[in-house]
This record gives C-alpha cells, structure tokens and sequence, in this order.
C-alpha cells in the first residue's frame, strides 16, 4: 500500500489517505462507511500492526471501483502533508553511510577518511520535519553553507530492542523519502544536531511504501537535483550498513518504535564535495526521488524575521 497524510485545502485537518491509481481513499471515511473502526492517522496504523494493516487491505478490496460516497477524490486535488506530520520521537540519522560520500566528506568537511566500523549515528529533532511542496528555510544568518542529502527513509513497525539483525527486518513497516538538508557551517565540535536538525531541514513524503510492497529496499535508484540539474545520483545497494545492520546496531542501545524513522545515509555528489561547493538559496528547488516511492520537491525560502518580544 501507499499510505499518505494529506488535506483538502489549507484550512482543513490532516487525514490519513490511500493511494489507488489517480484516487486518494479516505482510510477512517471508509470503514464508518462499512461499519468497520479504521484509524484516521498514520501513527495510529502503525501501531495496529499486520491486523490493521490487513484490516485496511480488506475494506480497500470490498469496496474497489464502487467507493462509498465521500470515501475517494482525485489524488490532483489534495494536499499532501509529510507522511507523520510530526513524528513522536527524534528521527534517527545515519551519516557515512556510502563509500563514495565518506571520501567526498573526509576531503571537504575534515571528517575520518576512513569507512567507519560502526554507524554513525546523529538525530533531527520533530520540529525539522516538513512534507512535499513544504519550504526549506534559508536563514543568511545563521548559515551560508546550505546543503542537500537525498536519503532512504525507514518507518519502525512494532518496538525493536535488541534485535538481531536477522530478525531486524521483521520490525520494518515501510519506506519514504527524506532529504536530510543541513548547514555545513553549524557543526559544533564535531556535534551535527543544529547543523542538521534546524526547522524545515526534514523534508519527507510523499508517502509511505509498506514493505511488502518493495522487494528488496537495497535496490533502489535514488536522485536528487536542485533546479532541475542533476546531483546525486545512486543505489541503495551501496550503503555500508545495510537496514538490518542499523537496526540491529540502534536498538542495542536505545529502544526503536512504532514510526520511528532511520534517515538511512545519502550518497555522494552534496554541494559541499563539489568542486567548487555548491550551496542552496533561496529561489532554489529541490527535488529528489527514490524508485518505487516517488519524487518530493521543495522550494527553498528566505526564513523571516527573528520575532520580537
């Protein structure tokens, strides 16, 4: 299934949707109109797990080409919202995580030359997180090094302590897209949090994949350009640590749960491993995609003012 947050204008609430061909399926609409209790958001689904899950695969089947008044519109004539608008916890990031970026990293930004032997592990806080079409702040006051990073999102699926990484798979329940946009010059003594973890920097959607619907997750072409040139270009297949690898090694320390996010590490070809470095501004849009789940573009905006007492 495709799984989307979506509205259907600005002033209305965030509804939780199914992507069906060229419709959006109105989830909680659809099983008041078959007398059935389906959840209204998307954080509320993962926590149902494979029963809610199946529940919904059923209902979408029942009423296929017949939908119940008000249960389906054109996908063209909604707004789409980030997949979790607001994620429960920190999104988990995973820097270093393809051979190609750790050299482009270690010439540009003084990171280690050498691969890493375990993840490296950093966090964004909720408040980064935007959807499809969402701005990208540019604050020239903070930064003037702005940079792009198309990632392979992962969404936890049911608690995750511990595990090993032959059962790690099991925890998935899909995948997205984020790009995991930081500010090279606001990295402090070696710290990435307010480098990479400042509002807006977390663009993601358009949807969630659930993982019975991508066969193998390291497999994928991923892309980014930014106005429409391109890049990065790569494969999931060439990431140092696999998900099950990241999995295995997050949950040893720290409990992984229903709609956590692992922002899986991005390839090579940033602004900051360009010769000469290329940075984000405003006027600038981002685009980026990832086979089997699709395209988020994102325009980037001068940030406003610092609000006064």
């Amino acid at each position: 299934m495709r799984l989307i947050t979506y509205r259907e204008n600005l002033y209305a609430p965030a509804v939780l949707g199914v992507i069906r061909d060229d419709l959006v399926v109105d989830v909680a609409a659809l099983g008041a109109a078959l007398g059935e209790d389906l959840p209204d958001e998307m954080n509320a689904l993962i926590d149902l797990g494979r029963p809610g899950l199946d529940a919904l695969a059923g209902a979408l089947d029942h009423a296929e080409g017949d939908w119940p008044v008000g249960c389906a519109r054109p996908l063209a004539n909604v707004d789409l919202l980030a997949p979790i608008p607001r994620p429960r916890k920190n999104i988990f990031g995973i820097g270093l995580n393809y051979t190609e970026h750790v050299a482009e990293s270690s010439a540009a930004l003084d990171t280690d030359k050498d691969l890493p032997k375990e993840p490296v592990i950093f966090t964004k806080p909720p408040t980064a997180v935007v959807g499809p079409g969402g701005a990208v702040e540019h604050d020239g006051s903070i930064t003037q090094q702005l940079d792009w990073e198309v990632e392979l999102a992962v969404i936890i699926g049911n608690r995750a302590r511990r595990v090993s990484e032959a059962a790690a798979m099991d925890h998935v329940f899909g995948y997205s897209i984020m790009i995991d946009i930081s500010a090279r010059d606001n990295r402090r003594a070696g710290q990435w949090i307010y480098s990479k973890g400042m509002d807006t920097y977390a663009p993601f959607g358009p949807c969630i994949v659930t993982a019975d619907e991508l066969e193998d997750p390291h497999a994928l072409d991923l892309w980014l350009t930014v106005n429409g040139v391109e890049k990065q270009r790569s494969n999931t297949r060439f990431m140092l640590f696999k998900i099950p690898e990241l999995i295995a090694d997050i949950s040893r320390g720290m409990s992984l749960e229903p709609g956590d996010i692992i922002a899986t590490g991005t390839p090579e070809g940033v602004g900051a491993g360009r010769t000469p470095q290329e940075w984000l501004w405003p006027g600038d849009v981002i685009e980026a995609g990832v086979d089997g789940i699709g395209t988020i573009r994102n325009p980037v905006v001068a940030a406003g003012p610092v609000t006064p007492r």
